[in-house]
């Protein structure tokens, strides 16, 4: 990492400390932690101040392709076929077609269907030509609607779908588009996902396109990760961003064919906010407080605030209360769009006189309009204030901008997992 992305973040921390030295008076104050009053804090406590700025020197915003969490399907892999049968199966940048079909148990009609028999399929050199004029970018977190954390975030660069439909002249009778993934030719291991036609024709205000990804920050995008083409949809769970892209269909019928719909899944649901820690402290010193890193997940609503909350384990938890709406939750820092992102990234692909365009980013300064950016993450850090010797639980939580904590509005994980993480902490004399 460049040393203006660790800068940037230590500025935070001691914009931090100065806030609670405002907080607290400036001086040492006994500070209440779940009803019990703790040791004093001091707002310039430089132990403390040099513990939160060594975590968050660690924070790095992109996940480098090889450190991606995968949750993946096949036997064999597809990108572990030989390299004969990768070009066979068209999982190479030179062999990759892609059919655009009606689908022929429906009455859809195109004038100009791609397929491979003629010879018309798209081909990844007639991708590259489009790219030139349409190409877009943007950040995104990958996550998994039944895992509890996410599996990275990354810079994706494509092609919008609809610019390949079109090329295939669509006419009538077409309400969702379905989209399938290689699988050795297995009808039992077939990956496949749709969208209305509507979301893939137009976006919602101030979401990119769904894109025929082919890069991953600023690199080509790895057969491990989906390439060398995949499907990515800004905002849904990573089971519809369908990996190793082979064939779309075009079709009149109404419903979807996710394959994750037979898993008992919402198949339709956009992401949740969601606050996680990085550093999980499972041990602590009486009187010291507790330094806290984490990332918050942008769902839908986006995030206001993270927050956290420390409990003794000896005492009930507040009744009626199963989302912990009424506990004294702490508020945490949000942590500012860093200089470099990281992951690998390349000089020059966000930035002023990038080649590609990044959705939310000012061409001119290369800084984002907004943060944290909408289906992406931003980083927090804080402190907790000093706890006496005992067992506790650590949770966090994110708030969205609609004021609506986590895991409300949509506490059920058929739509994505949203819990309240929870630590356990040992703190000692």
């Amino acid at each position: 990492m460049r040393r203006g992305f660790f800068e940037e973040h230590l500025d935070v921390t001691r914009r931090y400390f100065l806030r609670r030295s405002v907080e607290l008076g400036g001086g040492a104050v006994g500070v209440g932690v779940s009803g019990l009053v703790g040791e004093p804090v001091l707002a310039a406590d430089k132990a403390a101040a040099a513990a939160l700025a060594a975590l968050v020197k660690d924070l790095e915003y992109l996940t480098a392709q090889a450190a991606f969490r995968t949750v993946e399907r096949g036997n064999p892999l597809p990108y572990k076929l030989p390299p004969e049968k990768l070009k066979a199966a068209g999982l190479t940048r030179e062999s990759w077609r892609l059919e655009v079909v009606a689908d022929p148990e429906s009455n859809a009609e195109l004038q100009k269907p791609l397929r491979l028999a003629d010879e018309t399929a798209l081909t990844f050199e007639s991708l590259m030509q489009l790219a030139g004029k349409h190409s877009v970018s943007f950040l995104k977190t990958m996550t998994c609607n039944n895992e509890d954390s996410p599996l990275g975030t990354g810079l994706w660069e494509g092609v919008p779908l609809r610019e390949v439909i079109w090329k295939a002249k669509p006419v009538s009778n077409i309400r969702r588009v379905w989209f399938y993934g290689y699988h050795n030719e297995d009808p039992k291991q077939e990956f496949r996902g749709s969208l209305a036609i509507g979301r893939v024709l137009e976006d919602p205000p101030g979401i990119p396109p769904v894109i025929l990804c082919y890069k991953l920050n600023g690199d080509w995008i790895s057969g491990k990760r989906g390439g060398p083409v995949r499907v990515v949809i800004p905002e849904s769970y990573g089971f519809k961003n369908i990996k190793w892209l082979t064939k779309v269909f075009l079709t009149n019928r109404f419903n979807a064919n996710d394959t994750y719909a037979r898993g008992n899944n919402d198949i339709d649901s956009w992401m949740k906010s969601v606050a996680r820690f990085i550093s999980k402290p499972r041990r602590g010193q009486a009187g010291q407080p507790i330094p806290l890193t984490g990332l918050a997940q942008s769902g839908i609503n986006g995030v206001s605030k993270v927050q956290a909350w420390l409990h003794p384990k000896d005492k009930p938890l507040p009744k009626d209360d199963p989302y912990f709406q009424k506990a004294p939750w702490q508020d945490m820092e949000l942590l500012p769009a860093p200089r470099a992102f990281g992951g690998g990234l390349p000089d020059g692909v966000i930035g002023p006189g990038a080649a590609v365009p990044v959705h939310g980013f000012d061409p001119k300064t290369g800084r984002p309009s907004s943060w944290p950016q909408a289906y992406a993450m931003a980083h927090w850090a804080g402190l907790l204030p000093a706890a006496p010797a005992g067992r506790y639980d650590l949770r966090c939580r994110a708030i969205d901008n609609r004021g609506v904590a986590q895991p409300l509005p949509r506490p059920f994980r058929k739509s994505g997992h949203s819990n309240i993480e929870r630590v356990t902490l040992i703190v000692r004399d």
